[in-house]
C-alpha cells in the first residue's frame, strides 16, 4: 500500500483553507498596534503599552496551552451537527508494534471504526501498521513527524515544516492524505492555524480523554471516558506511550472492552472523523 512516488499534490487535502484570523487574534494585534501608536504619541506610556503588550502574549499563551480552545482558529472538540447518534474514538502517538495490533483485534470484535493520529516517523518505522489500520477501515491522520514536547514553540516555517514532513509520511504510507491534525500533547500557538489552512487540515482535539498514558488504574481512565457519554463526542485513548499495569499490560487494552460494550448498549455507533467531515461537506 505505500506509494513513495505520489506527487506532492497527494499531500495536501483537497480542501485547503483561506486563513481569516479569529477575533482573539485581531484582539491581541490590535492591542500591539494601538500601543505602538500611544509610544509614538506618549513616549512616557511606555509602562502602560509594554504592560498591555505583555498581557497580550500571556493571553495568546494561555489559549495555546488549552488543547479544546478555539480562540486560536477552528478546533474540533465535538462532531459537527448533524451525525446522529455518532461518536468518534481517537487513538494517539502510534503505531506501537505491541499495542497497535491488539488495539485492532479490540476494534474488529465489536465492529467499531476509529481515528488513529499517526507520529510519522513511528510510521516509517511501522509502515506494515498503517497499513493494516488502513485496510481494517481506520483512519490515519496527522499528529507531526516527530512529536516534539517543544512543538508549541515553533516558529511559523519550523512548525509548517513538521506538520508537512508528517503529512507527507502518511499519505506515502497510508496511500490517503491526511485530513485532520492533532497537536502533540494538544498545545500550540497562533502560527498553528495558518499552516493548517494552507495544508488542507482541520484541527481536532476532543470532548473528553481518559489519561491513560499517566492514569495508574484502567477503571478511572474507563469512568472518565463514560461519564457524559453522548452523540457527537470524540474521545482520545492512546496506543502509543499508553501506561501499563502491575503486571506490564497496557492500560488501554483494558478500557477499550467496556467503552465499545458501553456504546453499543446506548445505541452509539463509532465513525471516524474523516466520514463525519465528508457528511458536513458532501465531499468524500
Amino acid at each position: 500500500m505505500s506509494s513513495p512516488s505520489l506527487p506532492s499534490s497527494c499531500f495536501t487535502s483537497a480542501a485547503v483553507r483561506r486563513w481569516k484570523p479569529s477575533p482573539f487574534i485581531c484582539g491581541a494585534a490590535a492591542l500591539h498596534a494601538g500601543a505602538a501608536a500611544a509610544l509614538a504619541v506618549q513616549p512616557g506610556a511606555w509602562p502602560w503599552a509594554v504592560g498591555s503588550v505583555a498581557a497580550s502574549h500571556l493571553a495568546l499563551t494561555a489559549a495555546g496551552l488549552w488543547p479544546r480552545s478555539a480562540l486560536l482558529g477552528p478546533n474540533w472538540t465535538r462532531l459537527p451537527e448533524p451525525v446522529g447518534r455518532r461518536i468518534a474514538l481517537t487513538i494517539d502517538d502510534g503505531p506501537d508494534p505491541e499495542v497497535t495490533p491488539r488495539v485492532l483485534d479490540l476494534l474488529d470484535r465489536f465492529d467499531a471504526r476509529a481515528t488513529f493520529f499517526c507520529i510519522g516517523e513511528l510510521a516509517r518505522r511501522h509502515p506494515q501498521l498503517v497499513e493494516a489500520i488502513v485496510a481494517r477501515g481506520h483512519a490515519v491522520e496527522n499528529h507531526s513527524e516527530h512529536h516534539r514536547l517543544t512543538f508549541s514553540l515553533f516558529g511559523p516555517r519550523a512548525m509548517k515544516r513538521e506538520i508537512a514532513a508528517g503529512q507527507r509520511t502518511l499519505t506515502e504510507i497510508a496511500g490517503v492524505a491526511p485530513r485532520f491534525f492533532r497537536a502533540p500533547a494538544g498545545l500550540r500557538n497562533p502560527f498553528l492555524e495558518p499552516a493548517l489552512c494552507s495544508l488542507g487540515l482541520q484541527l481536532a482535539s476532543w470532548t473528553r480523554r481518559g489519561f491513560d498514558t499517566r492514569a495508574q488504574e484502567a477503571g478511572a481512565i474507563t469512568r472518565r471516558l463514560l461519564d457524559g457519554l453522548a452523540p457527537r463526542d470524540i474521545l482520545l485513548v492512546h496506543d502509543g506511550h499508553a501506561a501499563r499495569d502491575a503486571r506490564g499490560e497496557p492500560l488501554v487494552l483494558e478500557v477499550l472492552p467496556p467503552l465499545l460494550r458501553a456504546a453499543a448498549d446506548n445505541d452509539l455507533q463509532w465513525a471516524t472523523l474523516r466520514a463525519c467531515l465528508d457528511d458536513q461537506t458532501g465531499h468524500p
